[in-house]
């Protein structure tokens, strides 16, 4: 699997959501370049989901811009996008697959096998959706994200309901996927996570972007005291 890269880079450029009386996103400008996974922290409600959903193409800016290998009008059909909480189909897990790939001349259970293969799940390709676990389940949202061979794999919290087991599992498939070329940018809470996985870390706050630069700076020599505060697990409010 090899991803295109027509929708690198993805920037967004004084990114403003509002909604009624309250600004989700404030002024948010960044670059999302291919690479290593960019991983984006901060508190509930600093405006994670909706910069995911923003860069996704599926919330409109209340302000500002955003471009996708330079271009407003792209189509989304290079991206992808995993919830926290992903839906099965009430079908197989391999016609989970099946419905994800939509048009394609690929050979469509070649492509299942090898999908199935990469998330860990060969020889579960009959099994009910339904009946997996639910890190199973989250493997099996994964393949169907990567049936189209998106650029870019935005990930919303994947692993914040699972055990380490599951969640170890999730890891080394983002790993993976990243070695092969696709540009993950992916929420979390856990800062462990954003350590082993980031290669570089966004912190948000209350909308706003705070401090964005390469894992190892950010942890090791934060330059705002929010981050400072939040590394150190303080309460940011």
């Amino acid at each position: 699997m090899r991803a295109p890269l027509a929708d690198l880079p993805v920037v967004l450029a004084n990114a403003t959501v509002v909604a009624g009386a309250v600004t989700i996103l404030d002024g948010v400008s960044l670059s999302l370049d291919a690479g290593t996974p960019t991983v984006l922290i901060g508190p509930n409600g600093a405006g994670k989901t909706t910069l995911l959903r923003a860069a996704m193409g599926l919330t409109p800016l209340t302000h500002g811009e955003i471009t996708w290998g330079g271009r407003a009008d792209a189509p989304p059909t290079r991206r992808a996008i995993l919830f926290q909480r992903p839906v099965m189909l009430r079908r197989s897990a391999a016609a989970n697959i099946d419905y994800a790939l939509g048009m394609t001349n690929m050979p469509r259970a070649e492509r299942i096998d090898e999908l199935l293969a990469l998330v860990g799940l060969e020889g579960l390709g009959r099994r009910p959706a339904r009946r997996l676990s639910g890190g199973e389940q989250q493997r099996l949202a994964l393949a169907r994200a990567l049936a189209r061979d998106p650029a870019i794999l935005f990930l919303d919290e994947s692993t914040a309901s699972l055990d380490p087991a599951a969640t170890k599992a999730i890891e080394d498939i983002i790993r993976a996927v990243a070695a092969r070329g696709v540009k993950v940018v992916m929420s979390t809470h856990d800062l462990g996570q954003a350590r082993r996985l980031g290669g570089d870390i966004v912190l948000l706050h209350r909308g706003r972007l705070i401090e964005h630069g390469p894992a190892m700076d950010f942890f090791d020599n934060p330059r705002s005291d929010e981050a400072r505060k939040f590394i150190a697990g303080e309460l940011l409010v």
